[in-house]
């Protein structure tokens, strides 16, 4: 396919006229195309994923249906080989650059009671893992193989996170699919007791409820039972992850924001009845949970849902941020989205194919991604100083999420990304993020080392609506922006370096 038969105007000529601005924009962006006509001259509503709104205002009718007919055939392109990456070259870059930011090697401890394996070199056991995976020593691949056929979709338990302060773990899987039989299966139950390393018990934290994983057994799922998986006690923290309710609740939140009209009572009444900050209060919830059982109680856990490329992603990176001041810096963070996010096999491509606007019949769309940088926002909030990077890295990492000139977030696992060779023809958005240029723009002028768990409160008082994403196209920010662009000049030209004490003070700030 050629890009010129769904271009139905002409190519513009001209160098327009002297003293105007050009917005670039990148077609994949556009969610929604909406036109108007009056007369002998028409106006083009563009909605953006990014949830800017731009009106084009086109003379002559025809001209305008031509535009919109090419702006929607271009915005719809399905083929992920015909997306802008393939085709970005900036002259400061090498395409080989930032695709080997995250090695599974380099990351666990190498003990004997973990090894690397690499049973999915060819994405045959588990078509959503990566190539290279951390699983018990004791279980070797061809457990991993009857393991992965007894699991949702392959996903057998793997290691998510290693807790260096009291060596427990993090796993996570697909469900188990026992069925309405209560099939078992002896190497899965080997995998869990491996993984306790001797401790007493685990923790399996279900994102579903206790009525849905019973109803998920009716149709071939289910849970683990307890007769069966001796030391491992099951807690179910519904949380939606996929279909209407979290993407209904995305688009409920932007209509609110974006409607100028509302009083007090009836903009409090429309951000309540979106139940966005119910879904930040929940996930957070849960990965404090997850936290808890491996900092205090200091057990194991399991996290899984029904197929565990969503939910699941989202409490194993939360938790994750919470516990470990590594992954709360610039580069800790990029290391675990790739090893919890892209890696783990979330998949990009179907849930952030459309964003708040679009009028297109909801398929697997879902804002998964962006509840968790959401939370992660919470967090920052809570406590300014413990994270590296600032709230400017949030914002580009959802813009990019759903249309990048970058491969980084292209394709729902690594298996396409294989196929598309994304990782040979595009280039990746971390070897941008960290050129010393652009880097600066995304660090917390505040950030002070915080070697401490960052808990935070989720009582409804302390979440607050994501201003920056939310209204960032509404209102100036001229004179926030402003203000940290001061807070950084101050900061740097401070001869005297900070402390350990600003670590401790940032809890005594109000929530």
């Amino acid at each position: 396919m050629e890009f010129s038969e769904l271009i139905k105007t002409a190519k513009p000529g001209g160098d327009g006229e002297q003293g105007t601005v050009e917005l670039w924009l990148l077609i994949r962006n556009v969610d929604a195309v909406e036109k108007r006509f009056a007369s002998s001259s028409g106006t083009i509503t563009l909605k953006c994923k990014d949830l800017r709104v731009l009106q084009l205002e086109i003379p002559g009718m025809e001209e305008c249906l031509n535009i919109a007919s090419s702006i929607e055939a271009l915005s719809s392109v399905e083929s992920v080989m015909m997306m802008y990456p393939f085709f970005y070259r900036p002259h400061s870059m090498k395409l080989e650059q930032g695709w080997h930011l995250y090695l599974p090697h380099h990351y666990y401890q190498q003990t004997s009671a973990w090894r690397l394996s690499s049973v999915n070199r060819d994405f045959a056991t588990c078509s959503t893992y990566p190539s290279a995976i951390i699983v018990p020593a004791i279980v070797d691949d061809e457990a991993l193989r009857k393991i992965a056929r007894f699991r949702q979709g392959g996903r057998f338990p793997v290691l998510s996170y290693y807790h260096k302060k009291n060596q427990t773990v993090m796993l996570r899987s697909g469900q188990p699919l026992m069925g309405p039989n209560k099939k078992r299966c002896q190497e899965d139950e080997l995998l869990l007791k491996a993984a306790l390393c001797g401790r007493a018990r685990g923790f399996v934290i279900d994102t579903r409820s206790a009525q849905a994983a019973k109803q998920a057994r009716m149709t071939g799922g289910g849970s683990e039972p307890k007769a069966a998986y001796l030391g491992w006690k099951r807690l179910h923290r519904p949380l939606e992850s996929r279909g209407r309710p979290l993407q209904e609740s995305f688009m409920k939140l932007v209509e609110a924001c974006n409607d100028p009209s509302l009083g007090m009572d009836r903009w409090l009444s429309k951000l309540e009845s979106s139940k966005w900050l119910s879904h930040v209060k929940a996930a957070l919830s849960t990965a404090c949970l997850a936290a808890q059982c491996m900092e205090r109680e200091e057990a194991c856990v399991l996290v899984h849902g029904a197929e565990g490329t969503d939910t699941t992603l989202l409490v194993t990176a939360l938790a994750q941020v919470i516990l470990d001041p590594d992954c709360r810096t610039l580069v800790g963070f990029q290391h675990l989205l790739e090893r919890e996010w892209i890696q783990a096999g979330h998949p990009f491509h179907l849930r952030c194919a459309h964003s708040a606007y679009s009028h297109a019949r909801l398929k697997q769309e879902a804002p998964v991604f962006l509840l968790f940088l959401d939370c992660v926002g919470q967090l920052g909030r809570q406590f300014p100083f413990s994270l590296e990077f600032s709230e400017r890295l949030l914002l580009a990492l959802f813009e990019n999420s759903y249309a990048s000139a970058y491969g980084t977030f292209l394709c729902n696992s690594e298996k396409e990304r294989s196929l598309c060779k994304v990782k040979e023809t595009t280039h990746s958005l971390w070897s941008w993020l960290n050129q010393p240029n652009q880097q600066k723009e995304y660090l917390n002028p505040l950030y002070s080392y915080n070697a401490l768990v960052i808990w935070p409160s989720v009582e409804p008082q302390s979440l607050q609506l994501w201003q920056g994403l939310f209204l960032q196209w509404i209102r100036s920010s001229q004179y926030l922006d402003e203000a940290w662009a001061e807070i950084q000049r101050l900061v740097e030209g401070s001869k005297t370096p900070r402390t350990n004490g600003a670590a401790h003070s940032q809890r005594l700030l109000p929530h």
